[in-house]
């Protein structure tokens, strides 16, 4: 039987504290250097215990055994305070009925009639734009896949004031969910950013029952929410308003901040690569012709759909999961105790050098068909956690993907960005989502010759 090995302690703690400083300082750094230490190292947040895995195949291994590593435990307690019990939150025991029911609305043979909703909001953002304007692509990104999402989930539309509050309650939420997750003490303190978040978050729930609500009365159409009413458990039952409620959270968080997140990036990324934003504009010119992109553009956009794996590969706007032991397990060489709460980045999976080689170097190329940078491999494959693995994988990956695509496509095929700041992304903003905080672009007409 093999020999049971001890678990690596991170360096650094600070007592009461353990290493929320340096998660606080640079997160993304701090959980990159845990793997010189083991594949499994030992970390602390305030009272909060982890183990950090760091090999990739014992990662697939959590992500793929849910009774065993559970969406439960104090972290899961705390954001499901937050966000409700959405199919993104919920535990083992429920989890299975919320996604049976969640799925149809999801099936491929949708995807056609929301990429017609993409097609629209991406030309009403694109038309919005004038030729030398400076833009936060952040900003404008948020807006834009927020748009999409409500306007998918409700296609009777929202004014623009509804939109804005809502989009506004969002933001404060996201920003103050790090520290409610890590510290709640120090979240139940009442200050400026603490009254915030509590102020958002209620405006965030009240508008977003008021939203079901007058849905119901108005009788709905042929959109997501429709889809999500109609749906039936194994009971014959359908979802509660509640229930509603918080996939509606779970919809918007995976709809607006994640494929924003994305965007913002690709568009960084191309920006300091400018060989590839040549030829990724090359191509989107020449696929759409300056139109904006729809269902019948994405087999042909090769070098876009490229870009976006690559850049979901560097900067996966879902960059840390948690699991929490259910039983007493093993890892590899090592011994899991019941309750232990396991934490799974994507990040620092995407950036193993084993698994794909240079892995701080932006190459869309890795992903072309017969390339031999590795990630074809079956080890790749289950390090590559862009949209989650297992039993929990993002139900509207298709979905994401495609509205990435395509909006990165039909900015291309109308403008050029010029990075007006390269230090802008240059510190991540690692809450719930990995984004950069701001990102000033300057807009210049397509130029191809």
């Amino acid at each position: 039987m093999t020999e049971i090995a001890s678990t690596a302690v991170a360096p650094g703690a600070r007592p009461l504290l353990g290493h929320f400083l340096a998660l606080r300082r640079d997160p993304l750094g701090f959980m990159e250097s845990l793997r010189g230490h083991g594949d499994l190292v030992a970390m602390s947040a305030g009272p909060l215990r982890f183990v950090v895995v760091c090999d990739p195949l014992l990662a697939h291994e959590v992500m793929t055994d849910l009774r065993t590593y559970d969406r439960t435990g104090a972290v899961y307690d705390r954001v499901r305070r937050a966000m409700g019990s959405g199919v993104a939150t919920s535990a083992y025991a429920e989890h299975r009925r919320q996604r049976l029911m969640m799925q149809p609305a999801f099936h491929a043979r949708h995807l056609p009639g929301y990429t017609e909703v993409m097609r629209e909001q991406t030309a009403a953002q694109l038309d919005s734009w004038r030729t030398g304007q400076t833009i936060d692509v952040s900003t404008e990104m948020f807006r834009l896949t927020t748009s999409v999402a409500l306007r998918a989930l409700f296609s009777t539309g929202l004014s623009s004031v509804e939109s804005a509050k809502l989009r506004e309650a969002f933001e404060v939420f996201l920003r103050g969910s790090y520290t409610q997750i890590a510290l709640p003490a120090f979240g139940r303190l009442p200050l400026p950013g603490n009254l915030r978040y509590r102020a958002a978050l209620r405006q965030w729930r009240k508008q977003v029952k008021d939203l079901i609500t007058g849905y119901r009365a108005a009788g709905g159409g042929e959109d997501l929410m429709a889809r999500l009413l109609a749906a039936c458990g194994e009971e014959g039952e359908g979802l509660t308003d509640a229930e509603l409620s918080d996939q509606v959270a779970v919809l918007l968080l995976a709809g607006g901040e994640t494929t924003s997140s994305a965007l913002t990036w690709a568009v960084y990324l191309l920006c300091t690569h400018p060989e590839v934003l040549r030829a990724a504009s090359e191509e989107s010119g020449r696929v759409l012709g300056g139109e904006v992109g729809g269902w019948e553009h994405l087999p042909q956009l090769d070098l876009i759909g490229r870009v976006m794996r690559e850049t979901l590969r560097m900067y996966p706007p879902s960059w840390l999961l948690a699991r929490t032991a259910t039983r007493e397990a093993r890892l590899g060489r090592h011994a899991v105790p019941a309750g232990t709460t396991v934490l799974v980045s994507q990040y620092v999976l995407h950036r193993d050098p084993d698994v794909f080689p240079e892995p701080n170097r932006f190459d869309p190329e890795r992903w072309a068909e017969g390339a031999r940078s590795g990630a074809a491999s079956a080890t790749a494959r289950r390090a590559y956690l862009p949209f989650g693995g297992g039993p929990t994988k993002c139900l509207g990956e298709q979905f994401a993907f495609a509205e990435a695509t395509l909006a990165l496509a039909s900015i291309l095929a109308r403008w050029t960005p010029r990075l007006h700041d390269a230090r802008a992304a240059e510190k991540p903003d690692c809450r719930l989502v990995l984004a950069p905080r701001h990102l000033p672009v300057r807009l210049e007409r397509l130029m191809i010759g």
